[in-house]
């Protein structure tokens, strides 16, 4: 810049004085331009911009402004005057030493004190008449206060009350207008808001493709699964159809497959087993004879409000599903109205692979009869598979043969196929649609070949095409699965929104896990008015609509179509079809959970806890109950994440040569530990629950009970009160035994620096454990520092006293870093020992 002149300022003024963090100063000359003063203006970029003056006459230098003498660091300037021409900008600038700021020259106008307390004008509101501009050179380093950094904390916003903010709340929810209404449908029936954005061109085939495939694999599994819940397969058409229009009005996912899933089948099975048995029906009997089921299946219509003596066992079979399905869509959409979403959280994958693994074998255990061609008793309760596997070998003798060699044919066939699918995958655009193929051939060789009237091999029998007129489930069969019905909406809930974040994660969308329950509860809720059970989102089937080129829920509606074309023409075609080929199907689609077994030893590596929690979860489903299964997951899970916290890992810290850093000493070599101060890390909160273990392992690794010994000080008469010189008996400090009996000894070191990085809260148990540390501490002229510590933990500490104006102030108690805190305790004893060797 022309006409600029630069020179030091003195000491005190800017320049290399002390404290003054090496601020530099230049006077600037005015330039004449045409006969008139130049002045600048102040931009919002903090640059300045030339403004001629009219009435700038004559050219001088001015000293520039001294209102920054004696502040350290860079000050900050205050501008309290509206600059002409810059009616825009706002009235007051904060200016940072590094910036170009125009001075005024009044002389009537001088600071007061520091200039960044300012509360008044300190510059003329002449500023555009001001004939004298000043640039300060900050230095880099950071402004300080003493020896350490200035930390400015934020002003909290006022907090309202909770009855104020009730009210808010009410009445923001209760306000209603045309938006809001809009706003709240699309919340609801999210396919109103992505409908109007839909990209036929992008996206259309593919849904299209993906819906064709669902739905051709969809119809053998539907008719295969009702063999799980014990009904009557066209049930299984019915849940199939209705769930899948439903989710594609109210889902998130763009990629979940919502339907019948065969862990929900089962729990539906078990459910309607024990109750068919207190019923007086024989459970073993899967349906009345072939030739009988349409007519009990018109009965079930008239006879629903009836008791079990106004319609047979598959009526009242179709209305105990009924009743348990609506209960666990009611418990899943008070959970989404709730914002319960995130209670599914806590059944971890672990605890879910282990479930799906338990249950898988109770359901191949189901379905073995089936594929053998034997009746058996259908045990309930705990041991149930122990009980039905008994069964099988006594009854073996008594096997069809045509239904065992129709079972290894189709289980190869199936495998095969299989196999060949996963390997051959990616060159596979659309997966091969075995099931049907195998189900066509079957039903085709079974009719013309007359197996059911030759050997007596079970068939599916007659499926009714149309629809059955809707009823209200019963009551009273309501308050009796009511129970089951929990565990049955949790289990749902869980893999739905587990299996939705999935697919929102890996094609880059969001899911809204409220949503979802709704959604889910909805495919539950309404459904159950018209025969149908309980439905989840299922992997398999999402995994396959992905891999066909699935784009959004449209898909649905077209696997949804498919459905209705069985319902209305197809569905008689497969009164011939052997059951033992459902049996087969359903036990191939199990192969995947079966082989979560080969991810138990990478689980046990990775983490002992998880894989004693899996195990846990698939013996207790495989030897008592599913239910039970599920109850123990859950529970060893939450007592997996207490003991964690409940015992977390304590350590001593060191420095890691001459730098800030410090680290565990007993993991890493050569770190350098601080004479006369231990740094504690204590990896875990500070509660109720372990709070005696953060005192053991306090004392076991600094080698002082300090609770004890401060105790027998406050004692003059005890018998250790002078004993305090001996070590503990056979443990040397840096260990930990919870077993050892700690005694007094004589404190090695000044100052003890607790890490408070991994601590994520306290409670009152916490809090009065760190306020006894720190009075038993003082007691044997030991200090207890506190470092890193978060927001939370500090404001914890100020609510709850330990930071009182008694024991100094709060920046002497709290520290930034360890680093610093051991600095601190370094000063503070060089301190105390000049002292005293001055006295």
């Amino acid at each position: 810049m022309q006409g600029v002149h630069e020179r030091r300022g003195p000491r005190g003024h800017g320049g290399a004085g002390p404290g003054n963090g090496r601020i530099g100063r230049a006077c600037t000359r005015v330039w004449r331009q045409r006969g008139r003063r130049a002045r600048w203006v102040i931009t919002a970029a903090s640059h300045l911009r030339r403004y001629p003056d009219q009435a700038g006459q004559g050219e001088r230098t001015d000293p520039c402004h001294p209102d920054h003498r004696g502040v350290r660091g860079a000050p900050t300037l205050f501008c309290t005057a509206q600059v002409p021409g810059t009616a825009h900008l706002a009235p007051h600038w904060h200016l940072s030493a590094d910036s170009l700021a125009l001075w005024t020259q009044d002389p009537s106008c001088q600071c007061q004190g520091d200039p960044r307390r300012a509360t008044q004008p300190c510059w003329s509101p002449r500023l555009a008449c001001s004939a004298r501009l000043c640039r300060m050179e900050a230095s880099p380093e950071p402004p300080l206060q003493g020896r350490g950094l200035v930390l400015v904390r934020r002003q909290p916003p006022a907090s309202k009350g909770l009855l104020e903010t009730l009210k808010a709340r009410l009445w923001q929810s209760c306000t209603c207008s045309v938006p809001r209404a809009q706003a709240l449908v699309q919340d609801l029936v999210p396919a109103t808001r992505w409908l109007r954005e839909y990209r036929p061109r992008e996206d259309l085939a593919g849904d299209i493709m993906s819906g064709l495939v669902i739905g051709i694999i969809l119809v053998p599994q539907a008719i295969a699964y009702s063999l799980l819940a014990g009904l009557q397969p066209i049930y299984s058409l019915y849940t199939s159809f209705f769930a899948n229009l439903i989710y594609f009005l109210m889902g998130t996912s763009r990629h979940v497959n919502v339907g019948i899933f065969s862990l929900l089948c089962l729990m539906v099975g078990q459910v309607v087993d024990r109750e068919l048995q207190l019923a007086g029906f024989d459970p073993s009997q899967d349906s009345l004879r072939p030739e009988d089921n349409s007519s009990a299946l018109n009965s079930s219509t008239t006879s629903l409000v009836l008791g079990p003596q106004g319609c047979g066992r598959d009526c009242h079979a179709i209305r105990i599903a009924t009743a348990l399905t609506l209960v666990a869509g009611i418990y899943q959409v008070l959970m989404g109205i709730l914002r319960l979403g995130f209670v599914s959280t806590y059944l971890s994958q672990p605890l879910l692979d282990g479930f799906a693994m338990g249950a898988s074998v109770t359901i191949l255990t189901s379905q073995l009869r089936h594929m053998l061609g034997v009746r058996v008793p259908r045990h309930q309760g705990p041991g149930m598979v122990i009980s039905t596997w008994l069964s099988l070998l006594h009854s073996l003798g008594q096997a069809n043969l045509c239904d065992v060699a129709t079972s290894a044919v189709c289980l190869g066939v199936l495998l095969a196929a299989k196999e060949l699918s996963d390997r051959c995958r990616h060159r596979l655009k659309v997966p091969l649609p075995t099931e049907l193929l195998v189900i066509v051939v079957a039903t085709l060789v079974s009719h013309f070949g007359q197996l059911h009237r030759r050997f007596g091999s079970s068939v599916a029998g007659d499926i009714p095409t149309g629809f059955v007129a809707p009823q209200v489930p019963d009551p009273r069969l309501m308050q009796r699965v009511a129970l089951d019905a929990v565990s049955l909406a949790l289990v749902g809930s869980a893999f739905s929104i587990s299996l939705a974040e999935m697919f929102a994660r890996s094609h880059g969308y969001s899911i809204r896990a409220n949503q979802e329950l709704l959604a889910v509860g909805c495919c539950n809720v309404l459904p159950a008015f018209f025969h149908c059970f309980a439905t989840s989102a299922a992997l398999s089937k999402s995994l396959v609509k992905t891999a066909t080129g699935c784009r959004t829920q449209l898909s649905s509606v077209v696997s949804a179509a498919v459905v209705l074309l069985v319902l209305l023409v197809l569905a008689p075609l497969f009164w011939d079809l052997q059951r033992s080929v459902l049996a087969c199907i359903i036990v191939v689609s199990l192969r995947g959970a079966l082989r979560k077994v080969r991810d138990l030893p990478r689980l046990w590596r990775l983490s002992p806890v998880d894989a004693l929690v899996w195990g846990a979860t698939a013996a207790t489903c495989v030897l008592v109950t599913t239910e039970a299964g599920l109850l123990a997951g859950v529970l060893l899970s939450l007592l997996s994440l207490a003991g964690r916290t409940q015992r977390p890992r304590a350590a001593l810290l060191a420095r890691i040569g001459d730098s800030a850093f410090y680290e565990d000493a007993t993991e890493f070599e050569g770190l350098v530990p601080q004479p006369g101060v231990q740094v504690f890390r204590f990896a875990g909160p500070l509660y109720y629950a372990n709070k005696d273990f953060f005192l053991r392992s306090l004392y076991g690794l600094t080698g002082l009970d300090a609770g004890r010994s401060a105790a027998m000080r406050r004692e003059p008469g005890s018998e250790g009160a002078g004993g305090e010189g001996g070590p503990v008996h056979g443990k040397a400090p840096g260990s930990v035994n919870s077993r050892v009996r700690l005694v007094p000894v004589a404190a090695g070191f000044h100052t003890v620096v607790i890490d408070c990085a991994p601590l994520l809260f306290l409670d009152v148990a916490g809090m009065a454990t760190l306020q006894d540390l720190r009075r038993d501490y003082q007691a044997l002229g030991v200090t207890l520092l506190l470092a890193c510590c978060s927001p939370s933990v500090r404001d914890a500490l100020r609510r709850g006293g330990f930071l009182a104006e008694d024991q100094g102030p709060e920046e002497e108690q709290l520290f930034p870093s360890v680093h610093s805190a051991v600095e601190a305790a370094h000063a503070r004893h060089g301190e105390l020992m000049v002292a005293d060797s001055a006295l």
